[in-house]
């Protein structure tokens, strides 16, 4: 890998992942264009930095990560700086520098999650979608399966503490997890693909 040109390559610089061949690359189109830009009209002139955090969502979901090359228009869109957008990216953990796969597990890791056995889900799942538990760390917490179809990673709190542990799955939560439901759940997944 080469060395970074600029700033927002130095702090944002993408791990390729196999996840990328389930996700659209990032092209800036007139509908992605019309929905921003609906974004940032929700906020009084002056104020259109407010609208980076929900074009950042807009874009994530739409391209499963944020990738360098997308912050530049992001600030352009909210009349803001590339190092601005590359600042809020990577403060939030939830906010993807790196594709995740098509299905992506999110295990809680909080105190009520962990007194229910939840510490002992993301090894298993790891397990079954094959990625080393042990690759997963603070700069690169997420993990994705070789066939890019699924990606793993531990949160913090999913606010279902009374029923862990909780899991989600792209949008859909599940509670008292256990590993038989994590079998089910990736059976299902993979007769979707």
């Amino acid at each position: 890998m080469s060395e970074p040109t600029n700033a927002i390559d130095a702090i944002t610089t993408p791990i390729p992942s196999p996840g990328e061949q389930h996700f659209p690359k990032f092209e800036v189109t007139p509908k992605l264009v019309k929905e921003a830009q609906e974004l940032v009209d929700q906020y009084p002139e002056g104020k259109e930095q407010s609208a980076v955090l929900p074009i950042i969502h807009l874009v994530q979901e739409r391209f499963g990560y944020v990738c360098p090359e997308a912050m530049p228009w992001i600030a352009e869109m909210c009349k803001s700086t590339p190092i601005h957008v590359a600042g809020i990216v990577t403060f939030y953990p939830g906010i993807h520098r790196s594709c995740p796969g098509k299905y992506h597990f999110r295990v809680c890791r909080g105190i009520a999650c962990a007194l229910s056995d939840g510490e002992a889900l993301v090894p298993y799942i790891c397990e079954k979608i094959g990625v080393d538990p042990a690759a997963l760390t603070d700069e690169e917490p997420m993990g994705v399966s070789p066939d890019g179809l699924f990606s793993v990673e531990a949160v913090e709190c999913l606010a279902n503490c009374g029923f862990g542990p909780n899991m989600l799955v792209n949008d859909t939560l599940y509670s008292q997890v256990t590993p038989k439901i994590v079998d089910k759940v990736i059976a299902d997944l993979k007769k979707q693909k």
